[in-house]
């Protein structure tokens, strides 16, 4: 992956606060600037926890170097919690008064430095829920914000010193003030990559093992729930067919569960909400898959009381690493994102001076994609669901915003898929956020390489398959959605159209406006209409930057609704909620509100939100 020449290389490092880290002090030809550019003041705590470091200046510089200022302030730690209800102050506009009663949660990490000097990679911080409250009556809206406390989070917080020190290593990171070698505690379950409101419970969910359930109102966790079941040797022996890879797995399965406490089959973080049947779909894989090249599925189904509806268990022969994924009425649909074993780096990984994640890499040796559309239904046989759809273009599926499916006069099934998706090229496991496990800085010029060719960087996609009455595949496309060229991620739609053949999607993207930040982070959300391939946006302003964007339905039309999301002012190092009219968007009038989180509460960027109604 050959990135620009990085513009943030000549930021100094002696005038940082202790819980961001800088790349590396190099040469350059013009005088190093020794303070951060005008109008940026860093405060945050240090790491003894005696209140905030600020620094402030009125030095001009360059562009580049604020840009890499900005960039970091999306990943600082925020260590206190907002235990009570606060009522967020309006700085803009109104709450509309016909704006729906519920809670909008957000989830992602919040604390990414111990006190001991380990710094963590963002997908190992310690998940930070945030919940903003909407009365219904268009006018008050409260907000709280607490840890996680999973197990990992009460283990390596003192409460009584309001303390960190990490133990556990996490599948991204190694520990500088912790134990290294030898260490273990791989898998830290950090509940920060999802939330989900269903069934009247509340769940934190993470890639790598049980979700946690939290106390809607309060907050507070009240432990981790097994909704899934344990591993069935019996089965897994079928489908793997007693083979080498069997014997590899019985060899693996003692090691990772009794040496790495790996649970025995992690849920994946992605669900996925049917709102034709009203049913919760998750699916889970096994530990021994992210080593051997075979992978296990199984997809569940459950109803609003968590009873199983349905459970499918798939083997794939394929060494596979989905985050994401979609279904139709009659498929789960898999992405065959491949990967490899790295046999130096699995034993650097194993003795602790390397991240777990080092044992794999992408596997780019297929010019094509295969896509596995599997049965819902075990009765589906009309063709074998072990032999994958092959995709002429060679992707990397990040995120899905819905997939639907069409039986036309002469039995013949079409398929659409809506997702963000980014080359073999573009993706690396250890250097995701621009984080570098060996210095435990972030480097932004890593999330903004040359993206001159736009299937290299994230960007939307239409997936069009056509499968005849005999199952056999007549056509299989995969082109930009609407032929949108920016950086794009995080696909939403209307919920009630999950499943369903759906007009409207929205996403974050880049204006490409920065040219220190032209893809990463977005800084606008975009509404396309995949009927009449328009596309229109709404941009939050300069030196601003935007997360997901949720959808809130107002009417029966389809884009008759509001745009939750979060704008992270990091120039003035404030957070704000922001609501859009869905309809406006495109227009100066777009935005409805936006309200202020109080300074000494600025969150960290957000991952993946849900908007729960009162109800």
């Amino acid at each position: 992956m050959q990135a620009n020449p990085n513009p943030f290389q000549i930021i100094p490092k002696q005038i940082f606060p202790s819980l961001i880290k800088l790349p590396p002090v190099h040469q350059s030809p013009s005088p190093v600037p020794t303070k951060p550019p005008r109008a940026i003041s860093i405060s945050t705590p240090n790491e003894t926890n005696r209140g905030p470091i600020t620094i402030s200046t009125l030095d001009v510089v360059d562009d580049s170097v604020a840009a890499f200022w900005d960039y970091q302030f999306l990943f600082v730690s925020q260590r206190s919690e907002q235990t009570e209800p606060i009522t967020l102050r309006v700085v803009d506009g109104s709450v509309p008064s016909d704006f729906p009663s519920g809670t909008y949660y957000l989830t992602g990490p919040g604390l990414f430095a111990d006190d001991h000097g380990s710094t963590v990679h963002p997908l190992d911080g310690h998940g930070y829920l945030r919940a903003f409250k909407f009365d219904g009556f268009g006018e008050d809206v409260k907000f709280m914000a607490k840890y996680v406390k999973t197990e990992a989070q009460v283990e390596e917080h003192d409460p009584l010193t309001d303390t960190w020190r990490f133990t556990h290593r996490g599948p991204f990171s190694v520990l500088k003030g912790g134990q290294k070698v030898g260490n273990t505690k791989v898998m830290k379950n950090v509940a920060n990559t999802s939330v989900l409101r269903w069934g009247q419970r509340l769940l934190c969910l993470w890639e790598g093992g049980d979700p946690y359930e939290i106390e809607s109102e309060t907050l507070d966790t009240i432990g981790r729930v097994g909704l899934i079941d344990g591993c069935d040797s019996e089965v897994e022996s079928r489908d793997r067919g007693g083979g080498v890879w069997d014997v590899a797995a019985r060899l693996l399965k003692p090691i990772l569960y009794g040496v790495f406490k790996m649970p025995p089959r992690r849920l994946l973080s992605h669900y996925k909400l049917d709102a034709r049947r009203n049913r919760l779909l998750m699916v889970s894989c096994n530990a021994e898959d992210m080593l051997l090249p075979c992978s296990n599925f199984t997809f569940y189904e459950y109803d609003s009381n968590f009873k199983v509806l349905g459970k499918q268990e798939f083997n794939i022969a394929d060494h596979l690493m989905i985050h994401d994924w979609a279904f139709t009425d009659t498929h789960y649909i898999l992405f065959a994102n491949r990967i490899k074993l790295d046999v130096v780096g699995a034993m650097t990984a194993v003795c602790g001076t390397s991240p777990m994640i080092t044992a794999l890499s992408v596997n780019p040796s297929k010019a094509t994609s295969p896509i596995y559309l599997l049965p819902r239904s075990p009765n589906e046989n009309v063709r074998d669901w072990r032999v994958p759809i092959e995709a002429s273009s060679q992707l990397w599926l990040l995120h899905v915003a819905n997939a639907y499916e069409n039986l036309d006069e002469n039995g013949n099934l079409e398929i659409e898929i809506h997702a963000s998706a980014c080359s073999y090229e573009w993706f690396n496991f250890q250097k995701l956020f621009g984080y570098d496990w060996q210095s435990g800085k972030l480097d932004p010029s890593i999330m903004n390489i040359n993206g001159s060719q736009r299937k290299t960087l994230p960007h939307l996609i239409q997936v069009s398959i056509n499968l005849d009455v005999n199952g056999s595949c007549q056509r299989c496309d995969v082109e930009p959605l609407n032929q949108w060229n920016k950086s794009s991620d995080f696909p939403v739609i209307n919920p009630a159209f999950s499943g369903s053949k759906n007009t409207y999607l929205y996403a974050a993207a880049s204006s490409g406006s920065r040219s220190a930040l032209p893809h990463f982070p977005f800084d606008m959300v975009a509404k396309l209409n995949v009927l009449t391939k328009s596309v229109l946006t709404w941009s939050v302003g300069s030196r601003r930057f935007i997360g997901e964007p949720t959808f809130i339905p107002r009417g029966s039309e389809e884009d008759d609704g509001y745009i939750l999301v979060i704008e992270y002012a990091v120039s003035v190092q404030w957070c704000y909620l922001v609501i859009l009219d869905s309809k406006r968007i495109g227009g100066e009038d777009a935005l409805v509100a936006r309200l202020e989180v109080p300074k000494h509460l600025n969150f960290p960027l957000g991952f993946h939100g849900f908007w729960a109604t009162a109800e």
